[in-house]
């Protein structure tokens, strides 16, 4: 196989850029949620959609878009979608309102999605040799821990100084630079023979994500009830008739037949497994830091950053590992390390508890960065080098719907238990305990507004019940995570040293 050279290693610096960003977008969002709430005022429904309807719009059009830069061309699609996330990006910056937001964030996934299968598989038909390419994925996945570090420190500094609107306002750099860096040090990619575009899979794709997610969303937060129950029914059933119509297609909208490598599902399942737990603690982290511990933006920030940079470091290690111990040995060790992580999020205090958080984000970090960089390598060098599109947007899909399922259903566990579990507080009134309960911002907000003991007693509550609903959250991550050490290690026995 030939080896790649220079340009391609600096087209590898341009190709990371997106994942930075949108590792930095993710975070920054996480901590800008006590500002975004007191400004906006969203409910807790709409401050979940802020958060997840990016990811859910990303993962119903991640296939399409990759099958679409097949096409037409990855580095092409790449491009327009620079274009349009810095776009978007300036809308949500400005936003007014909780639905402006949520519209704004919306394009955001759409412009995203043209993004993540598309470096990924230039990636893959940059660096033939199977050595570099694990090299290329490592720093490819670094780019999502380092994001995640750089997030907090920056994103702090910003909410801290300026609007919290400035957090987005960062995307428009780095989408200039990329815009610029892509015709100069990326060679255009393209399936040679990839046949028409099937709208017909492009809109079942849609029916399929868009209404599961929404219904599964409803269960969580609102309990069984006939409209979600018949949302997540019509969504399953568009996905069983867009299987079958893929497998019936001479040019499939995404390979099915990949599916049928152990190494390749496997890698899926346990990347959707663990992206489902680890976003959802993002999304829990960063309030309880600021909001029950009363620790700033930045300094919230610094408590995750050693965690994170632990990822950027397991991701390079794990090269090493993994020809030593073996692929299924390196996943196990990695999947471990989450679980420990999770297990001591459980005994969080309501006050105190930030080097107990550093920790378990430590193990969190090394684990991750151990399990996603190993799993993206073996899809990348399982598909063929002209499927490389369809197979990219298969990982990034269940990434990406592992982080929009995360928050949306371990994010309404949380506001579920967190809501129940806040007893009314004599002296406040009835109005100010039903805003306490959408959301912990919101009962900061009327604890502020609810003078003498009262508004103290009922902030004390809130810090009180919030806590309590992140022990539940952390202990369903636990079961996922074990999950998916369970599969790896039932379904790749006996294959240690691939």
């Amino acid at each position: 196989m030939p080896r790649a050279g220079v340009r391609e290693w600096f087209g590898l610096a341009a190709l990371v850029l997106p994942v930075l960003l949108i590792a930095i977008d993710m975070t920054v969002l996480g901590f800008a949620v006590p500002a975004l709430s007191e400004d906006l005022q969203p409910t807790g429904g709409q401050l979940l959609w802020i958060i997840d309807i990016y990811g859910f719009m990303l993962a119903g059009l991640l296939v399409t878009m990759g099958s679409l830069g097949d096409r037409i061309g990855r580095r092409r699609l790449l491009m327009i979608g620079a274009f349009g996330f810095g776009g978007a990006s300036l809308l949500a910056a400005f936003s007014t309102s909780p639905e402006m937001l949520i519209a704004a964030r919306a394009l955001l996934g759409v412009a995203g999605a043209t993004l993540m299968p598309s470096t990924m598989s230039l990636l893959r038909n940059m660096f033939l040799d199977q050595q570099q390419r694990m090299v290329a994925v490592a720093v490819w996945a670094s780019a999502f821990s380092a994001g995640s570090a750089l997030g907090p420190i920056v994103g702090g500094w910003l909410l801290e100084h300026f609007h919290w609107g400035s957090v987005f306002l960062i995307n428009l750099p780095v989408m200039a630079v990329l815009l610029v860096a892509l015709p100069l040090l990326v060679r255009e990619s393209r399936d040679p023979s990839p046949g028409p575009l099937d709208f017909a899979s492009v809109a079942l794709s849609l029916l399929a994500m868009l209404p599961a997610v929404y219904g599964i969303k409803k269960l969580a937060s609102d309990g069984i009830a006939p409209l979600p129950l018949a949302l997540l029914f019509f969504g399953l059933t568009a996905g069983l008739v867009f299987v079958r119509r893929q497998l019936r297609l001479e040019h499939p909208l995404i390979d099915i037949g990949l599916f049928r490598n152990r190494r390749f599902s496997v890698a899926i399942a346990t990347n959707f497994m663990l992206v489902f737990s680890m976003v959802s603690s993002l999304f829990f982290l960063t309030q309880y830091l600021q909001l029950v511990l009363g620790i700033s933006p930045m300094r919230a920030g610094f408590v995750l950053v050693p965690g994170l940079l632990l990822s950027i470091v397991a991701g390079f290690v794990a090269i090493r590992l993994v020809r030593g111990m073996g692929l299924t040995t390196v996943l196990l060790v990695g999947i471990g390390l989450i679980a420990v992580g999770y297990g001591v999020l459980v005994f969080t205090p309501v006050s105190g508890g930030a080097a107990l958080v550093a920790f378990s984000f430590a193990a969190l970090g090394t684990g991750v960065g151990l399990a996603e960089t190993l799993t993206n390598s073996v899809v990348l060098s399982t598909a063929p080098a002209e499927r490389a599109g369809g197979a990219s947007a298969i990982s990034e899909t269940a990434y990406e719907l592992g982080g929009a399922l995360g928050v949306a259903l371990l994010g309404s566990v949380l506001t579920a238990a967190y809501s129940r579990g806040l007893a009314d507080v004599p002296g406040v009134t009835g109005e100010a305990m039903s805003a306490s309960r959408e959301t912990l911002g919101a009962a900061a907000t009327a604890a502020e507004a609810t003078e003498g003991d009262a508004g103290v007693a009922l902030m004390d509550a809130a810090r009180e019940a919030f806590t309590s609903s992140m022990h539940v959250t952390s202990a369903i991550a636990v079961v996922i995570v074990l999950g998916a050490g369970v599969m790896v290690a039932s379904v790749l026995r006996g294959r240690a040293h691939e």
